[in-house]
């Protein structure tokens, strides 16, 4: 077996990791701070190919592989954990794209998210529903007020007769559908990664009766003046804008639904399983870090007349430290490359997101604490990497909806919970 990066992959994870050393570095500490993401950010990032990754070359993308993907989020965790939030959301959501929609879809939308002018966001949890994303409520009704000239009859595309796209609502009396005029949506939103900085967002909406069946989702223009942001006061990752989102009639057309009405929520979660091991090595890259500059300091630093490096008690857990990243890169880079060489990694991404971010919490910890009074001042970075990763313990997936996936492939799903 060969456990190795190829010549391009090496290639371009040294690339990518001097680039982050250099320029997004610099703002990690500021930024947070600041509690503001910065759009020159995403043209700095978009410039490198980093928010083009997953989108196709007609495009205007890299159309990388998977792999390449979690190479450049643990680079760029290394250097600015805050910023592989742009590599997460921005693959996520290509990915849905191109899976899901048309090639007019595809021309409208990509080459904004690939060149940096478009910051986008997926907009699943609800103040009622985030685990349970199937029971959402956020409402998406036929808009019956936009088309004229379907006003008291049915639409050219379904003259001579009623389609199955065609509504039959209370809503839609009067012949008008969906398919034809569009919906408004009403509702909120919340915990959304980049809301206050995003321009567009998939949101997914319920058309529908209850659980998975009755959700679509949504290509959304932010700048609808029936949305208003609230931000949070975080203790971590304040740079990327978690914010709740409020929907007041905002209205999407038929042209802004992603895929087929009904199947919005299936498309949107076979994305998550590839976005799960990038999101494991975007908090290794920042563990790495963490670690590197722990043995710097346990060479450096004297006690006693000798480096602290060479007492057990500081040497033995940056041991186990740097044991346990080595293995759960593997599981990280294993998924990914299940997912370009098309084999089921459902398994081994909920084993990346649920260890991973754990793991990088533990190891961060420990780097602090070896680091001492150093290392507990803000003037380090060590603490803000601490408060910034444990955030991904909890987003996309907690650790028990992952270790409920890895029972269910495990045992079988009638013999798991």
């Amino acid at each position: 077996m060969h456990y190795g990066f190829d010549e391009v992959e090496e290639t371009f994870a040294g690339e990518i990791g001097r680039w982050a050393q250099k320029v997004l570095a610099p703002h990690y500490q500021s930024d947070d701070k600041a509690a503001t993401f910065r759009r020159q950010q995403a043209l700095d990032m978009a410039q490198m190919g980093l928010t083009s990754l997953r989108i196709p070359e007609e495009y205007g993308g890299q159309d990388a592989s998977a792999v390449i993907a979690g190479i450049a989020a643990e680079q760029v965790g290394r250097a600015d954990f805050n910023a592989g939030y742009l590599i997460i959301n921005t693959a996520l959501i290509s990915d849905i794209l191109v899976r899901n929609c048309t090639d007019e879809q595809k021309q409208a939308w990509l080459p904004g998210i690939a060149d940096g002018t478009t910051v986008p966001c997926i907009m699943i949890t609800e103040p009622g529903a985030g685990t349970d994303a199937a029971a959402l409520a956020l409402k998406a009704t036929p808009d019956t007020s936009t088309s004229s000239a379907n006003a008291g009859g049915t639409s050219s595309a379904n003259a001579g007769g009623t389609s199955s796209a065609t509504a039959t609502s209370s809503a839609n009396s009067g012949g008008t559908s969906s398919a034809d005029t569009g919906w408004r949506l009403d509702g909120e939103k919340t915990s959304i990664t980049l809301g206050m900085a995003a321009d567009h967002a998939v949101v997914l909406a319920r058309t529908g009766g209850p659980g998975a069946r009755g959700v679509s989702a949504f290509w959304v223009d932010l700048s609808d003046p029936g949305i208003t942001r609230s931000a949070f006061d975080d203790l971590g990752s304040r740079a990327i804008g978690r914010a709740s989102i409020h929907f007041d009639g905002v209205r999407v057309g038929p042209d802004d639904l992603i895929g087929a009405e009904g199947a919005g929520f299936v498309s949107v979660m076979q994305g998550f399983d590839y976005s799960r091991a990038i999101i494991g090595l975007l908090c290794l890259g920042a563990a790495e870090e963490s670690l590197d500059e722990a043995a710097q300091w346990a060479r450096d630093r004297k006690a006693f007349d000798r480096p602290i490096g060479t007492y057990q008690g500081v040497s033995f857990p940056l041991a186990e430290c740097a044991t346990y990243i080595t293995g759960a890169k593997h599981v990280c880079y294993e998924s990914l490359w299940r997912n370009d060489n098309g084999l089921e990694h459902n398994a081994e991404a909920a084993m990346a997101k649920f260890w991973a971010p754990k793991l990088a919490v533990d190891v961060i910890h420990q780097c602090l604490l070896t680091l001492g009074h150093v290392g507990y001042s803000t003037e380090h970075k060590v603490g803000q990497r601490l408060r910034d990763v444990i955030g991904l313990e909890i987003g996309d997936g907690t650790a028990q909806v992952s270790k409920l996936v890895i029972s269910r492939n495990l045992l079988g799903r009638e013999y798991a919970p």
